[in-house]
C-alpha cells in the first residue's frame, strides 16, 4: 500500500483520462476491449494485454478512491 500511498492523485486521474482511455477516436480503446469481454470475443492475447494496459490507470484510481474513503 505504501507504493499507492506515493502516487500523488492528480497523476492517478492523469493516467485514467489519458493512458486509460486513449485512442479516443472512433472509441476508447478500453470501452472496445470491455465490449470484447462481454460479448465472448476478447480471446487473442494482444487484445487481454491491452485491455490490462488500458484498465491499470482505472484500477490504480479505484484503489486509490476506496483507501481514501476508509481511511477517513
Amino acid at each position: 500500500m505504501e507504493l499507492l500511498d506515493r502516487i500523488p492523485m492528480s497523476v492517478a486521474v492523469l493516467a485514467a483520462l489519458t493512458l486509460g482511455l486513449a485512442p479516443f477516436v472512433p472509441e476508447p480503446h478500453l470501452w472496445e476491449k470491455l465490449k470484447m469481454l462481454a460479448a465472448g470475443t476478447l480471446v487473442r492475447p494482444i487484445d487481454i494485454f491491452d485491455l490490462v494496459l488500458h484498465a491499470a490507470p482505472w484500477a490504480i484510481l479505484i484503489a486509490k478512491l476506496a483507501r481514501r474513503g476508509f481511511a477517513g
